[in-house]
């Protein structure tokens, strides 16, 4: 019979030395902090591309809002005789004041001619869809199928009586338009930031059309595409428009840790 080694111990398992556990946990903190080192980049980096993207947005909505009305200037408003010269105090189809404001005077379509089958020369009054959009003091300024300027007397419901009589007679469905002075410039908000306005001059509040502008400048051109001061020869209106995001970069150098975009559009002017 063979006999049996019974001296032999059983394998004992080791546990974790305290320098082990040092070492696992110094480890494990400097993973952690680079991967916390790399979220925060990445974050930073999305919130830099978001102010970006809102900011070239931001120029290109109002740089196409501003040059779709300024190469309309003059529309349905070159007769400013039969306004009485002006538009509620200006006096040309565009009024540069320095090479940062413009004020431009054109119609904006806001009715049709509801007189069934038509209007007769020599008629004083309108049936217009929308003539509540008229008014007798600074919503004065009517034009029919852009050409025909008068002046508003009076408005009741539909109905609008006008201060001289009609020159032609005028159908159905033609389009009646309300001619105004759109003036932009800039200014500040509530909490200072730059803003580049738009205002109608008709009374009402002036509209914020872009946010964090830095600088606005208008340059005129003649026909010939040389700048020039007189106003008869403007051609063409290059729109400059700088702008800038809405926070502080403190990584960033230049313009006071704010990065900016500057973009520029030449407009022709259809109706000078």
């Amino acid at each position: 019979m063979t006999n049996l080694n019974t001296d032999i111990k059983p394998k004992q398992d080791r546990g974790v030395t305290l320098i082990e556990l040092l070492v696992v946990l110094v480890m494990s903190g400097i993973l952690i902090g680079a991967l916390y080192r790399v979220f925060i980049s990445q974050q930073k980096s999305y919130t830099v591309q978001e102010q970006v993207s809102d900011m070239q947005q931001n120029i290109r909505a109002a740089m196409d809002r501003m040059s779709t009305e300024i190469r309309m200037a003059g529309y349905g408003s070159k007769n400013l005789d039969a306004f009485g010269g002006s538009i509620n105090g200006f006096t040309g189809i565009i009024k540069p004041e320095g090479n940062s404001k413009l004020t431009i005077i054109m119609a904006f379509e806001v009715g049709l001619l509801l007189n069934d089958p038509k209007v007769d020369k020599g008629s004083y009054k309108l049936n217009v869809a929308n003539a509540g959009e008229f008014d007798n003091n600074k919503k004065k300024y009517l034009c029919i199928s852009g050409d025909n300027n008068y002046v508003v007397g009076s408005v009741f419901g539909n109905t609008i009586t006008l201060a001289t009589p009609l020159k032609e007679g005028h159908l159905k469905g033609e389009p009646v338009f309300l001619v105004k002075a759109i003036t932009y410039d800039l200014g500040t908000i509530n909490d200072g930031k730059p803003v580049l306005r738009r205002n109608e001059n008709t009374g009402g509040e002036v509209e914020p059309l872009a946010d964090n502008i830095e600088s606005l400048q208008f340059t005129y051109f003649d026909a010939n595409d040389n700048v020039t001061p007189n106003l008869p020869l403007i051609r063409k209106i290059r729109v400059t428009v700088t702008a800038r995001t809405d926070r502080v970069d403190p990584e960033y150098q230049g313009s006071d840790g704010y990065r900016n975009r500057s973009l520029f559009s030449d407009v022709m002017v259809r109706n000078m």
